[in-house]
């Protein structure tokens, strides 16, 4: 939270890549063609009300000059039908085409979600959550206007002018050609409005993601924000990307209102040539006076749909580049899960066979030679300095990241031929960031794929992780709501209930990455008495800073600078008085 976070700008989208989009998002429309058919029939059914009001000008002039009292009820009869066919044009194309448009929504959201689920540790590592989100929210929905109002708008209107058009050449072509004159010009405002939505459009999500992020972050941590004196930073800091949406939507809004009336400037030019050439005999013919009204009535009733038509470019460009976005989502590759091997059960012996790592992009090694075996049932002691390549040690074993050299074997079988699914059956996981959710306790011990568990699994599982003593005190027991992230919960309860997780998913490799930094002296010292039963007949791997809490374990692994420097049980690294003596004596006298 600590620096301000860089601008993102999309990658621009080109014409060429502007269609596949669009094609690829209408794909998206093909399992509700009946729906999408109906709001199409609607269209057509307004578009012909629209230009029949046109053409019956020529009936209304007609009746003027004859008021019949036949004339008069067939006008009469004329306006409402003309009305009611059009209103029933507007319910069956906008419904339906709304229905189609959330229906989309609701499939891209799912489709995006789906594939964060499946991304690479690395991809979450590369992209802030904030943005993610947005991606998700405030990108999809504006896909939702180039599905709905825009796709409305341009069949609707669309129709309209088709309409329109095919009765004035029908009229008189001449005079038609003439107003098509103008034509050209407009194509030309036309196509740079839509370059230029388009690229504000991508600059306009990308200041929205960095929205979601800085706000995100600043709420996140708003009691660091506090103590620290960080309220006047975090404010400039979601000025800034405020401000520079407000100037992207700004641009947005004034090509929109320039180009807009430079179009209607342009029909107008076009009507006010036609009314001076009308006037010309040999170019009106045998036109009579209604022919004429309902030809000047049918060219300026275009004005509208035509502006619409060109003012919606501006949400068609802002979809298209919302879901270019969103499909790079979707198309990104999932993890690599090639491996097939999924046993039931693993006896748990794991073997780091000259193994190495190193972070994508990085030339550097962050781990490097470890070789080491550890026999099922083994607890392993992680310990060294900050930095050292702990946590990204045991981050390997559930393939959050792929070792780049050398091999990790469970049970003589390597990592990488186990499907991801069943290797990750076979390990518990306690981190020092617990990840709870905003659910009850009991949902939150038994999660995912052990929320099948009985109540009594459960209990039994709080117990040892010593969690009931506070769980029983709560206003609904297990059923208790604990907030967002656990916030209702102290540091050491939130503990406690990870713990709880990893015992009821009983599996045979158990990995605690700093798992009781977060207790008081006694509720470690209750963890602590716990912890030792719980790894009977387990293989564990422990990181603790604290010297103090592993001195029991099997093995003790030292790390540094990404290897392992020395092994062996605490009284036999105490006497060699190599690293881990020092460090020892340095926590030893850190506590005296």
């Amino acid at each position: 939270m600590s620096q301000a976070v860089p601008p993102t700008e999309p990658k621009p989208v080109k014409p060429g890549e502007s269609w596949e989009t669009y094609k690829r998002l209408l794909a998206y429309v093909k399992p509700f063609w009946l729906a999408f058919s109906l709001a199409v029939v609607g269209n057509i059914i307004y578009a012909a009300a629209s230009t029949g009001m046109a053409a019956a000008m020529e009936y209304v002039i007609a009746a003027i000059e004859n008021p019949t009292e036949q004339n008069r009820i067939l006008l009469t009869a004329l306006i409402i039908g003309m009305f009611t066919f059009r209103g029933i044009g507007t319910f069956l194309s906008q419904y339906f085409i709304s229905y189609v448009g959330r229906q989309v929504i609701n499939s891209l959201r799912t489709d995006v979600f789906n594939r964060l689920m499946t991304l690479p540790s690395r991809y979450f590592d590369e992209n802030a959550a904030g943005r993610l989100v947005s991606k998700l929210t405030f990108n999809v929905e504006q896909v939702a206007e180039a599905t709905t109002n825009a796709v409305t708008i341009t069949l609707r209107e669309g129709l309209t002018i088709v309409g329109l058009l095919s009765f004035m050449l029908y009229t008189n072509w001449k005079l038609t050609l003439i107003f098509l004159a103008v034509g050209p010009l407009i194509g030309a405002v036309v196509s740079y409005a839509s370059k230029r939505f388009r690229k504000i459009s991508q600059r306009i999500q990308g200041s929205m993601g960095d929205i979601t992020h800085v706000a995100s972050e600043s709420i996140t941590g708003y009691r660091v924000v506090r103590t620290f004196g960080g309220v006047e930073y975090e404010q400039q800091r979601f000025q800034k990307v405020n401000d520079r949406n407000l100037k992207q939507s700004l641009k947005m809004a004034s090509t929109q209102a320039i180009s807009v009336p430079v179009i209607q400037t342009l029909v107008a030019v076009a009507i006010a040539a036609l009314v001076w050439t009308m006037l010309s005999p040999e170019i009106r013919g045998e036109m009579s006076t209604g022919q004429l009204v309902a030809f000047i009535t049918a060219a300026t009733t275009m004005a509208k749909p035509i502006r619409q038509v060109t003012s919606v470019h501006a949400q068609i460009q802002k979809g298209v580049a919302a879901a270019y976005d969103v499909f790079e989502t979707i198309d990104e590759a999932p993890e690599q899960d090639p491996g097939t091997f999924a046993p039931e059960r693993v006896e748990g012996n794991i073997e780091f066979d000259d193994m190495s790592f190193r972070y994508r992009d990085q030339l550097d090694n962050v781990l490097e030679g470890i070789s080491v075996d550890i026999p099922a049932g083994q607890s392993v002691a992680l310990v060294g300095r900050s930095g050292s390549g702990k946590s990204t040690l045991v981050s390997l074993l559930p393939r959050f990241y792929e070792y780049t050299g050398g091999d990790i074997r469970i049970d003589g079988h390597s990592l990488k031929d186990f499907s991801l699914k069943a290797l990750r059956s076979q390990i518990a996981l306690v981190t020092q960031n617990v990840v709870l959710f905003n659910d009850s306790i009991a949902a939150n011990i038994a999660y995912g794929a052990l929320r099948d568990c009985s109540r009594e699994e459960i209990r039994e599982a709080a117990a040892k992780a010593h969690a009931l003593e506070f769980i029983d005190r709560m206003p609904e027991g297990l059923d208790t709501m604990i907030g967002d992230n656990g916030v209702m919960l102290s540091g050491g309860q939130r503990q406690r209930l990870a713990i709880a997780r990893a015992l009821l998913k009983d599996a045979p490799i158990l990995i605690l990455d700093e798992a009781t930094s977060a207790l008081d002296t006694e509720s470690e010292r209750h963890i602590q008495k716990a912890l030792e039963t719980v790894i009977q007949g387990r293989t564990t791997l422990v990181i603790a800073h604290r010297l103090s809490t592993i001195e029991s374990a099997d093995r003790i692994l030292v790390m540094d600078n990404g290897r392992i420097v020395e092994s062996g049980r605490h009284e036999e690294l105490l006497a060699k008085k190599g690293a881990y003596a020092q460090l020892h004596q340095m926590q030893f006298s850190e506590h005296s």
